[in-house]
């Protein structure tokens, strides 16, 4: 009998292990895949369940934050379902911004702009305008900013009432130089150890007062972006 030869020994443990190797990273390959599947699945049944608890959790908390600046007995429309989305780089800082707008008994009464403050001192502010009917300022909030704690971050109306400056005001109370810091000959106090902050909101929410003045007749009009305009 002959002898096996010990090369095609060699091969063929060569080619088992071979086998083994790619039978063994098939299976890990499927287990993965599985636990991947899973795990996708998991988060898109979670979501599912929890999306309109979580957008319920949003709009609540946009009230409420709305509400500070106009009471809810002034308006009798569903607000976070009455809006418009608008685009201006130059006046609101960004594209693609929402206005919401409030109204009473189907007459237009207010609207909240969302707009930026590209150059505050540690990054861009985010802003949320009420202006009346009228184009006179009902109140203005900062939604987001990186601001420095302590100093810049003043803006907050949780921090100080330096915000509440603004109620009030229009172009036609206050003219277009006076929208400055009172130390550049403007109408506005700055923040103690920060100029850079205030400066670049009161821009801001000039130039949102001019945007609403151009674009008021059309806000109101345009047509829904946050789906069906329910009644509160």
């Amino acid at each position: 009998m002959t002898e096996p030869n010990t090369t095609d020994i060699k091969l063929t443990e060569k080619r088992n292990q071979t086998q083994s190797l790619s039978h063994a990273s098939l299976k890990n390959g499927l287990i993965l895949a599985t636990f991947a599947l899973l795990s996708t699945g998991l988060i898109a049944v979670t979501h599912w369940l929890t999306k309109d608890k979580i957008a319920l959790e949003i709009e609540a908390a946009m009230a409420r934050g709305l509400n500070e600046i106009i009471p809810a007995e002034n308006y009798d429309n569903n607000v976070y379902r009455d809006c418009t989305i608008v685009s201006d780089l130059e006046l609101l800082g960004a594209n693609n911004l929402i206005i919401y707008r409030l109204r009473q008994k189907n007459k237009s009464y207010a609207a909240f702009v969302t707009s930026i403050a590209p150059d505050g001192y540690a990054g861009k502010i985010n802003l949320m305008v009420g202006i009346y009917h009228n184009g006179t300022i009902a109140g203005v909030r900062v939604t987001e900013h990186q601001e420095t704690p302590g100093l810049g971050d003043k803006i907050e109306i949780k921090k100080s009432n330096w915000i509440k400056q603004f109620d009030g005001k229009s172009l036609s109370n206050t003219a277009d130089q006076k929208w400055l810091v009172k130390k550049d000959g403007g109408d506005f106090d700055a923040l103690t150890g920060a100029t850079i902050t205030p400066r670049s909101i009161i821009r801001a929410v000039h130039k949102t007062l001019i945007y609403y003045h151009q674009h008021s007749a059309q806000l109101f009009t345009a047509t829904n972006a946050c789906g069906k305009n329910n009644d509160s």
